[in-house]
């Protein structure tokens, strides 16, 4: 029921909704860093080097069956 209330939000009504946990917790920070990052140049660059590294990581991770 709770999931159901929240995707079943009215038109005007902006609803985030994350997972519960840490990923759910940093995904909810990325997040609202993302919104102020908007008005803000110095954490807009801080967030494109974090995505940039977050990128690099998973590009230079060695997963089974991929070569």
């Amino acid at each position: 029921d709770s999931l159901y209330s929240i995707v079943q939000m009215p038109k005007g009504i902006p609803v985030a909704t994350f997972a519960i946990g840490e990923a759910g917790a940093a995904n909810a920070a990325l997040h609202v860093i993302a919104t102020l990052a908007v008005n803000d140049a110095a954490l807009a660059n801080k967030l494109s080097s974090f995505r940039a590294a977050q990128t690099e990581k998973a590009r230079a991770m060695n997963l089974p069956g991929h070569s």
